[in-house]
């Protein structure tokens, strides 16, 4: 069935694709984005975001951005099985599920360039965790927490702000914006600063100084 999620999904394959991601958006393509249209559109929309510094993390809470992983576009999968449905390959469900719960998959982890069996389980899944490319919390000190609940709740639950990578990097990543952090795989730092100024620009959220610098930075270099 073809929701709305898988829709979006559809459409942030081909904005990646664009970016230079790869063949049809494949996140584990290894040519960096070619120096022309993308890179320089990236840096126009860019240029379009505030500037300011970070407000303080007062107030922050996950829970300001509604209950993990909702099932916003009701196709009675969660949103953490749906980015997993979308970004794996090879996935197998549990049974009676409707093809919503995501037993076992293979990731080509856009950030390592590793490629990561994921089996679902107490002790296994942390293995592949869905990242906020741009992190909540940073959302949080950079506009979000001006936004409206439902707002908040659609930015947690974006596809187009959500991918599925190696777990042990999304922790080291934590909160960090592109001042901070950027993917080790270097192939794909294009793609990611990118889709950061994306979602930036869709909620109306700033960049800080210091953030639009490196993400100029990787941009004129693609």
């Amino acid at each position: 069935m073809r929701t709305d999620l898988g829709r979006a999904a559809a459409a942030a394959s081909l904005v990646l694709a664009l970016a230079g991601c790869g063949p049809a958006g494949d996140p584990s393509g290894d040519s960096p984005v070619e120096a022309g249209k993308p890179a320089a559109e990236a840096l126009k929309d860019l240029e379009r975001l505030p500037v300011k510094g970070r407000a303080p993390m007062t107030g922050f809470d996950r829970d300001e951005f509604g209950p993990a992983w909702a099932d916003v576009d009701r196709n009675g999968c969660d949103t953490r099985n749906d980015i997993l449905k979308r970004d794996l390959e090879g996935e197998t469900f549990r049974e009676g599920t409707h093809d919503c719960i995501v037993l076992t998959g293979t990731l080509h982890d856009p950030y390592s360039g590793r490629t990561i069996e994921f089996e679902r389980g107490q002790k296994t899944s942390m293995a592949v965790q869905i990242d906020h490319v741009v992190a909540l919390a940073d959302a949080w000190q950079k506009g979000a927490q001006r936004l409206g609940e439902e707002r908040r709740r659609q930015l947690a639950n974006d596809p187009l702000n959500l991918l599925a990578v190696d777990g042990p990097l999304n922790g080291q990543k934590s909160a960090a914006d592109a001042a901070t952090w950027l993917p080790p795989r270097r192939a794909y730092r294009c793609p990611y600063v990118t889709r950061q100024i994306q979602v930036k620009a869709k909620y109306e959220l700033w960049v800080t100084a210091a953030e639009k610098e490196a993400m100029e930075r990787v941009l004129k270099s693609c």
